[in-house]
């Protein structure tokens, strides 16, 4: 493993067990900063707990993991997470699923976070789907607009 400032997220010896079974048995990895990575691997074999490790929605049973050198703990926020379900709030518009989370977490003013939010729209096509609801928008329209709200967030990663 290399040592020098360029690494982004630096995985040791990560474990997670569910009760006798090892999802995750000693990783060690490194990613870095503008590094593309694809796991890959059959199904069952702990691609999802491995990604959902990282960002501590799947507490590790073992291991560390460091983000920037310091403890993924203080950096969670720092990290954009899309997964294959992407859980938007049905009740609520597109907009409004985008800036929930800035809003509430970042502490960004409402104004502020709803012209992101059209921008970064705009960048995957669907600046007027803003105003619709999830149940009107295909599969994949659902796909991108999670990808938007992560992004909303302006991760590192």
């Amino acid at each position: 493993m290399t040592t020098n400032g360029d690494v982004l997220i630096r995985v040791e010896n990560l474990q997670k067990a569910f009760g006798d079974f090892h999802a995750l048995n000693g990783i060690t990895e490194e990613i870095h900063k503008g590094e593309v990575v694809v796991i890959i691997g059959p199904s069952g074999s702990g691609k999802s707990t491995f990604l959902r490790s990282l960002n501590l929605l799947e507490v590790p049973t073992g291991g560390h993991i460091y983000f920037e050198g310091v403890d993924i703990n203080k950096h969670r926020q720092k990290m954009g997470m899309v997964f294959q379900h992407f859980n938007l709030f049905p009740h609520k518009t597109i907009l409004e699923n985008i800036t929930l989370a800035p809003i509430k977490l970042l502490k960004k003013d409402k104004a502020e976070a709803e012209k992101e939010a059209r921008v970064l729209l705009k960048r995957v096509g669907l600046e007027e789907k803003a105003d619709s609801y999830p149940s009107q928008l295909s599969g994949g329209q659902k796909q991108r607009i999670a990808i938007v709200r992560s992004l909303a967030m302006n991760p590192d990663v």
